[in-house]
């Protein structure tokens, strides 16, 4: 990583010396804030802050060389070198693709509709099991996350495990041709990113751009109890490796299965996971307990299988893996707090992910209570979706239903008529100044919104954080 090499990556112009071209760069940032010594900065000028506003104090703190796409004069440079490039934020694409390409390290490459973080995390712990593992960090998944993690891999990384989300046709291509997946993993094709991608046979075509950079013997690994995914027979001339739970094909030694399923609520699920042997009709059986609620994660957990036996892993392994599994923060983090259950799902929702974690409330012992907001990118059938989601919420018993937002007053109409007491508000913080007169001690409460509503603050105002 010269400075030199760094710039014909890009396609870049590098001004300084030839010694300057011999620079190298131990670390590479697009947030001033982290700038440190011999790092390489690129400026990039989003909708709210420019980069290359920055430049003179990312020198000031040791950056070795700067990406912009602006000329610099000597007072904002102070003499150092940088490299002058028509797109900053293809430059980080190229440069991380370049980066990747030296490293040694398997990659495995998660994309789906719904559950690629939990599904990321429960693979990341399987595989640290036997393997140093580097893991998308937050939501580190898109254009200009993904090639930051790639900058996070070091040669000490034996497997890096990373996130790949989109939201239109063409970015799956990009983040791929960056990552180079040594094995795909789709979890399955819902119904979110539909104002783009229009119908889910769209959504399949934008998520199966993930194998055009796959490495030549690479792996698949595909839930096949999806009825989209199950019509992909090869990739690259192999047989995908499918999971599940409801396909009869699966019990047949031509996949993997979960059987014995039994749910213990809020404590989780315990499942034997079924692994096909070659030429044995007679599976390798895990009896496992996974330790985070909801059905769904039951799929995860045969995905973290499949990679770990792809990986070489034993079954003591994967189990302990499985077994070892921690919530984290927005994604179905159950909370004891003042005497409540606090389901904290809050970082991001579409319908089918929205009624999986309505599912997992519906098996707590107590009241159960459903705080949701609006949910986002749905296109134009947005309204009946919402609708669809109180209807569901009533179905499944909950007792209180308190929507926040506007698609979500649709929510509330769809729960009216019902049992389920329902409350409405028109935006989360009128919701907020009211919460506290309804909830009480002793209730298990499901938050859960797009991001965009942040319903952080409904987690933060249960937990006492917030007056």
């Amino acid at each position: 990583m010269t400075l030199s090499n760094i710039a014909k990556a890009c396609g870049g112009i590098l001004h300084g010396s030839d010694i300057d071209g011999q620079k190298l760069v131990m670390s590479v940032t697009t947030d001033s804030r982290k700038a440190e010594k011999d790092c390489l900065f690129i400026a990039i000028a989003g909708e709210r802050v420019d980069g290359h506003s920055f430049i003179k104090s990312v020198y000031e703190n040791g950056a070795a060389c700067c990406i912009s796409e602006k000329v610099l004069d000597e007072e904002i440079s102070g003499g150092h070198p940088y490299i002058e490039v028509t797109s900053s934020l293809q430059a980080l694409k190229d440069i991380a693709e370049f980066y990747r390409s030296q490293l040694d390290i398997k990659v495995v490459g998660i994309t789906g509709s719904v559950g690629k973080t939990s599904t990321k995390e429960t693979i990341a712990a399987v595989l640290s099991q036997k393997y140093n593992v580097l893991k998308t960090a937050g939501n580190f998944n898109n254009e200009i996350g993904l090639p930051l993690t790639v900058f996070r891999m070091t040669e000490e990384n034996e497997v890096a495990v990373l996130e790949m989300g989109i939201s239109d046709f063409g970015e799956m291509t990009r983040l791929t041709k960056i990552a180079k997946p040594d094995i795909c993993v789709i979890t399955n094709i819902g119904i979110c990113h539909l104002e783009n991608l229009k119908t889910r046979d769209g959504i399949l075509k934008a998520k199966t751009e993930i194998f055009k950079s796959i490495a030549k013997d690479g792996s698949v690994v595909l839930n096949g109890d999806d009825d989209k995914l199950v019509t992909i027979s090869q990739v690259n001339g192999r047989t995908p490796h499918f999971f599940g739970i409801e396909n009869d094909r699966l019990r047949n030694g031509v996949g993997m299965y979960a059987d014995s399923i039994v749910n213990r609520g809020l404590d989780g699920t315990d499942c034997d996971i079924c692994i096909p042997k070659e030429n044995s009709g007679i599976p390798d059986i895990i009896n496992v307990h996974i330790p985070i609620p909801g059905r769904h994660m039951v799929y995860n957990a045969m995905a973290a299988a499949s990679v770990g036996r792809l990986m070489g892993l034993d079954l003591s392994q994967i189990k302990a893996g499985i077994e070892s599994l921690e919530a984290i923060s927005g994604r179905n983090n159950i909370i004891h707090v003042n005497d409540m259950i606090v389901i904290d799902d809050c970082y991001n929702a579409n319908p089918v992910s929205m009624k999986a974690s309505i599912d997992v409330l519906s098996d707590a012992v107590g009241r159960k209570v459903c705080v949701l907001g609006d949910m986002f990118e749905l296109g134009g059938n947005e309204r009946q979706l919402h609708h669809e989601i109180g209807e569901y919420a009533a179905k499944k018993k909950i007792d209180i239903l308190i929507a926040a937002g506007n698609l979500s007053k649709e929510t509330a109409e769809g729960a009216e008529g019902s049992e389920t007491k329902v409350y409405y508000y028109e935006d989360r913080d009128s919701m907020l100044a009211d919460l506290g007169n309804i909830v009480k001690a002793g209730d298990n409460i499901l938050v859960k919104a797009s991001h965009g509503m942040q319903f952080t603050k409904v987690v933060e105002m249960l937990c006492g954080k917030l007056q």
